[in-house]
């Protein structure tokens, strides 16, 4: 009786070990799908990542397009490079033969010159600081302009806020834009652009009565502004910012 239960139990004990390693090889087992669903989430956790990233980026800094745009793509030789940034430049509809010159002195500094993109970011940069100056946003005006034509805006707001004026305002969109020179001083370069945008705009005294302007009525406006960045070093070419250095009226 006592052989028998113990073959008995022992033949359990075989069948349970046998059905539990069994258990664990299965359990432990990684499939072709189970990797595929891991590199899944962790491409979901990257995009995440990148996301928050790009949403907590600040857009107060106007970068010009540049052609460069991955430093991982292959280097041009200088002489390639240079020879690229002419071609660009000979292409560009110049409004005048001495700014394609302007711009070919920049290009010895720069190889990655491109008018059509320059324009393109002046174009953004002259939307965001025309909107800062009118709803008074220093931080953003701060990290667009010359330390110089900053205070002179900040002290036009402060005028205005001492008044307890609001300006209303609404950027209706650029009808053109025209770069007027280019040219090379001391190792910055300027480019100076004549803008001609629309916009709705009016100013309202502390009861909120219009005083100027006409918040029904679309209003063509012309501005030049010079935009400055140094070039002269590697390293300072690699702060791809421009900031306004000037501003004038039109003749």
């Amino acid at each position: 009786m006592n052989g028998q239960f113990d073959l008995i139990t022992l033949i359990a004990l075989i069948v349970a070990a046998a059905a539990i390693f069994k258990l664990r090889n299965v359990l432990g087992q990684r499939t072709d799908e189970d990797d595929q669903r891991v590199e899944r989430l962790k491409a979901r956790e990257r995009e995440a990542t990148q996301q928050q990233a790009r949403e907590g980026a600040t857009a107060d800094v106007i970068t010009m397009p540049r052609r460069d745009r991955d430093g991982a793509q292959p280097v041009a030789e200088p002489a390639q490079a240079s020879s690229s940034a002419e071609a660009r430049i000979r292409a560009f509809s110049a409004i005048d033969p001495s700014v394609t010159d302007g711009l070919l002195e920049v290009a010895k500094f720069d190889t990655s010159l491109d008018p059509d993109a320059f324009l393109t970011g002046a174009g953004r940069a002259y939307e965001m600081i025309v909107s800062a100056f009118a709803e008074g946003n220093r931080r953003m005006l701060k990290e667009l302009l010359s330390r110089e034509v900053y205070d002179g805006f900040v002290a036009a707001i402060a005028e205005r806020e001492s008044r307890g004026e609001q300006i209303d305002q609404q950027f209706v969109g650029i009808k053109r834009s025209d770069l007027l020179e280019a040219e090379m001083k001391g190792g910055i370069a300027y480019m100076t652009v004549r803008f001609v945008s629309e916009l709705i705009n009016a100013t309202r005294d502390k009861n909120g009565e219009v005083i100027s302007g006409d918040p029904q009525r679309i209003k063509d406006v012309t501005d030049i502004w010079t935009f400055s960045r140094d070039v002269a070093s590697a390293r300072a070419r690699s702060n791809l910012n421009w900031k306004l250095v000037a501003t004038q009226a039109p003749n």
